[in-house]
């Protein structure tokens, strides 16, 4: 493949959750999930705009399993606005496990968009919340930058990743996923999303194939 040329007027990169919780040692630990803050960093100094979303959840958050009884996290409950998977505890708003990775380039982020900041609905995608109506904001700030592609890494990729490639699809951005640079959870939802992925239009693309 040809690599391609970034163009820093039109071309935003989204750098999804990559939070102590999600990376080893974390409440919700990503297999191998710091091993994307690398490629991260050398992308994040390739754009011009640059986007950080932050899992910020209040204590208490409907999404964990500890706010119902009897259920264990991973386990999947109906909610009002469909099936929710429950977590452990994670990415609580002040605490360290919310906070970026150390090592994470930080400073050149053009915006953070807070996700999963109401404690009844939970939030994977960067652009909207799982009940699929309520906006972030993302949406309006990359048009008012006339942004129209938008590349994506980061934790996990058959989560927040994929919810938040397929929302970006679907508010008309041309979208890649830096494949060496995500990291998945596992299991039978990675192939699916994976799959989603592919056949609605999301783009895949190594780091090592961007040009500046």
């Amino acid at each position: 493949m040809t690599k391609l040329r970034i163009n820093p007027d039109s071309d935003a990169l989204l750098v999804i959750d990559i939070q102590n919780d999600f990376c080893p040692g974390g409440a919700l630990a990503v297999p191998n999930g710091d091993q994307v803050v690398t490629p991260a960093n050398c992308m994040i100094e390739a754009f011009q705009t640059v986007v950080l979303s932050q899992d910020w959840h209040p204590a208490g958050h409907h999404s964990f399993a500890s706010s119902h009884q009897g259920k264990d996290p991973f386990e999947v409950v109906t909610t009002a606005y469909g099936d929710q998977v429950l977590w452990p505890d994670h990415c609580i708003q002040g605490r360290r496990g919310a906070e970026f990775h150390p090592d994470l380039n930080t400073s050149a982020a053009s915006l953070i968009i807070r996700k999963g900041c109401r404690s009844e609905v939970d939030s994977y995608s960067a652009f909207f919340e799982n009940d699929q109506k309520t906006t972030t904001g993302l949406s309006g700030y990359l048009r008012e930058k006339s942004i129209s592609r938008i590349f994506l890494l980061g934790l996990a990729s058959e989560f927040c990743v994929a919810f938040s490639a397929l929302d970006g699809l679907k508010e008309g951005f041309e979208v890649f996923v830096f494949e060496d640079a995500i990291c998945a959870l596992g299991g039978d939802s990675y192939e699916i999303m994976l799959k989603k992925q592919l056949e609605t239009g999301v783009q895949f693309i190594e780091t090592n194939k961007i040009e500046v």
